[in-house]
């Protein structure tokens, strides 16, 4: 929903994009480390809570902005010099803003970090990851139509859409502006409650194995959390969001979760197909690669090639090659294994389209977001060859040592949340 960044003051001296310093941020961080520190049971009392706020928000948002929107601003630009229609950039438009907008889909892994403190996690982390997935995908779209309505799109200012669309119209509706600020403002703390929580317990259980120092892998006896871990992570977070613009975060979080996405796609369609010991893997990574090779193609050519028969006759070349190979892999090589409760269905088109979409996706993102994103992955790489291979075969001849940390999470969890009249099989 966007709000203001009047609270941030400039250094001249620092490079742009990192000079813009946020103590409010740091303090929002801050807090909200402590406060998930404190107790896995209070925050997600918490985060309930301001969720259900946030939602009650955005539906009111939805309805005022259909209630005081024009249909004609859907397909009409208020300035004769920008283009008209319902997609005025193009099918390319479509797919660079979807590539912009891919962040506000990595939360739902973080349901599934909190397995350990489920009742019954077989049933309802696919439950709880596909209901959320829909349904703020149909709030999504009815934000957004809402906002295509409230003004022609060459008006809608980037940094703060709807609080501006309210904003600049009759005295009348200055108010719902600062509604959609407390809307925003509860937005802003769900999803930093929700991210923190996931990162903390990824970087508990990687702990656990000694990949990061087995350090982060401390639970907190009283209160039953990854202490060490959200305390880490909180101070990182609090130092990053001192000074990087918004903007450069949110292509580095964009081009990471596209590749991680990507990589989930085709670990679904590997394990899905071999079995270690029992299939040949080579068939099945041939697919992927090939698969893969040819979405790149598709995807160079579409955002390179210039428009005119050549290119079509191209894309179509590779949209059949693709389909060839899908529908012949499919035939020829059997699945290994099938989940007993839940999977992903349609196997292994779904995944397939993913890994597609993924890089396509890929290729509508700046060169410096790539180049960020190399920075930091080789040096994970470097972390991981120097430090985190050596500790982790350390710890697989300490398995009694290593059995008994993994356990130790989820067995104080499961005491947390014990009580006289009722437990909690975890």
């Amino acid at each position: 929903m966007g709000i203001s960044t009047k609270l941030r003051f400039t250094i001249d001296g620092l490079p742009n994009g990192f000079n813009e310093i946020d103590f409010l941020a740091v303090a929002l961080v801050l807090i909200l480390t402590l406060v998930i520190c404190y107790s896995t049971r209070e925050s997600s009392w918490l985060n309930m809570v301001l969720t259900a706020l946030h939602i009650m928000f955005i539906l009111f948002i939805i309805v005022m902005g259909f209630w005081k929107g024009k249909w004609k601003n859907l397909t009409e630009a208020s300035d004769p010099e920008f283009a008209d229609g319902f997609f005025p950039y193009g099918a390319s438009g479509v797919f660079n803003g979807a590539a912009m907008v891919y962040l506000s889909y990595i939360g739902y892994d973080a349901v599934s970090t909190m397995a350990e403190e489920v009742k019954n996690p077989v049933k309802d982390i696919p439950v709880g990851v596909s209901g959320s997935v829909i349904l703020v995908t149909v709030l999504y779209c009815l934000m957004a139509a809402s906002m295509s309505m409230l003004l022609p799109y060459d008006m809608i200012d980037p940094e703060a859409p709807f609080s501006g669309a309210f904003r600049g119209g009759s005295d009348g509706w200055k108010w719902v502006s600062n509604v959609i600020g407390v809307g925003a403002s509860f937005g802003i703390l769900t999803s930093l409650l929700v991210a923190m929580l996931g990162q903390a317990r990824y970087m508990c259980v990687i702990g656990r194995s000694r990949v990061v120092p087995e350090w982060f892998a401390k639970v907190h006896a009283r209160t039953s959390t990854p202490v060490n871990a959200s305390a880490f992570l909180g101070i990182f977070t609090a130092s990053i969001a001192l000074f990087t613009d918004l903007n450069i975060l949110l292509n580095l979080v964009s081009i990471g979760t596209l590749f991680v996405f990507y990589m989930v796609a085709n670990a679904v369609i590997y394990r899905r197909y071999v079995s270690i010991g029992t299939t040949n893997p080579w068939p099945t990574l041939s697919f992927l690669i090939c698969f893969s090779l040819t979405s790149i193609i598709f995807t160079a050519i579409w955002h390179l090639a210039p428009q005119g028969k050549p290119k079509a006759f191209i894309l179509g070349a590779c949209t059949v090659i693709a389909v060839g190979v899908l529908q012949l892999f499919h035939y020829m090589v059997p699945q290994a294994r099938k989940p007993e409760f839940w999977g992903v269905p349609l196997m292994p088109w779904i995944p397939s389209i993913s890994i597609f979409l993924n890089i396509f996706l890929l290729g509508s993102l700046d060169r410096p977001s790539y180049v960020r994103f190399a920075f930091f992955s080789a040096l994970a790489v470097l972390v991981y060859v120097l430090y985190s291979v050596h500790a982790s075969f350390d710890a697989e001849g300490d398995g009694k040592r290593l059995s008994n940390s993994s356990s130790e999470y989820g067995e104080t969890v499961k005491a947390s949340y014990e009580t006289e009249d009722h437990k909690v099989e975890v």
